[in-house]
């Protein structure tokens, strides 16, 4: 089996939080310029949160990354097809409607064209050996971070991770389920624990997933329920990769002072 190429970048977001929250912040006049358009992952450290990304991929061996985004984007879409590349090929995938992250992955069907590819947000900088780690397995796979860890090397509070789906894992070490809600809270009461932060690798089975789910109570068709559906289908296992290391997430506008002195000396090459 070789090793996985492809990654899809979730750059749809809308970035509510960031438009919303205080404008009279530490932000410099171009981040807050960016941070008002919602667009989180152009916020400028020493240059767009999303080369950083880009470039995290690149170094863990990705060669083709492919940017969902929306018809609004056109910065977006204008920046990266302006930029010459040596290590990563950058296409994009429109998204007509922000209709949530499976369908946003649905966006990406032709870039896949039934290879195998890994998913992950354009606001989270995730660590390069965890990326590289996933595209040497066989799809489909996660990362599943210690809470743990994201608290205490990364930028999450407790609170702020408490949101994220906790992993249930087999004997065998595979996904048995993605709780959330009560059963989420009763689970981190116990202890450290393992969560998702959307990276996952999948191959074409995601896609009839992704059609066949339901749309959740706020309307969207969202990614963990296609792989709820995946998973019961019972043909499907995914491995959990245990990653003890932290994410930066760039979520806040409080989150940007904190993300850009962690990437200070991170050199980008795309």
């Amino acid at each position: 089996m070789s090793a996985v190429t492809k990654a899809v970048i979730l750059a749809r977001g809308l970035g509510s939080r960031m438009r919303r929250e205080d404008r009279a912040s530490t932000l410099n006049a171009s981040q807050r310029a960016i941070a008002d358009t919602g667009m989180k992952a152009m916020i400028p450290i020493a240059r767009p949160f999303l080369d950083y990304v880009l470039s995290a991929l690149a170094d863990a061996g990705f060669r083709a990354a492919c940017l969902v985004i929306g018809p609004e984007h056109q910065a977006i879409r204008d920046y990266y097809a302006s930029l010459r590349t040596q290590r990563i090929r950058i296409g994009f995938a429109v998204q007509a409607d922000p209709s949530g992250t499976a369908d946003a992955v649905l966006a990406a069907e032709t870039f896949a064209a039934g290879e195998p590819f890994v998913v992950l947000n354009s606001d989270n900088y995730y660590p390069v050996a965890a990326l590289a780690a996933l595209r040497e397995q066989r799809p489909p796979a996660l990362l599943g971070f210690s809470a743990g860890a994201l608290e205490r090397q990364g930028n999450l509070s407790l609170a702020r991770i408490a949101g994220f789906p906790v992993l249930i894992t087999a004997t065998d070490g595979s996904l048995e389920r993605l709780v959330d809600g009560a059963e989420s809270a009763a689970l981190q009461a116990q202890g450290d624990y393992r969560v998702s932060m959307n990276c996952w690798l999948f191959d074409s089975r995601v896609f009839n997933a992704c059609r066949q789910i339901e749309r959740s109570r706020s309307g969207e068709l969202e990614l963990p329920e296609a792989v709820r559906y995946l998973i019961r289908d019972r043909t499907t296992r995914f491995k959990v990769i245990g990653v003890d290391a932290p994410v930066l997430d760039l979520t806040s506008r409080a989150d940007v002072a904190i993300v850009a002195e962690r990437l200070r000396d991170v050199a980008v090459c795309l």
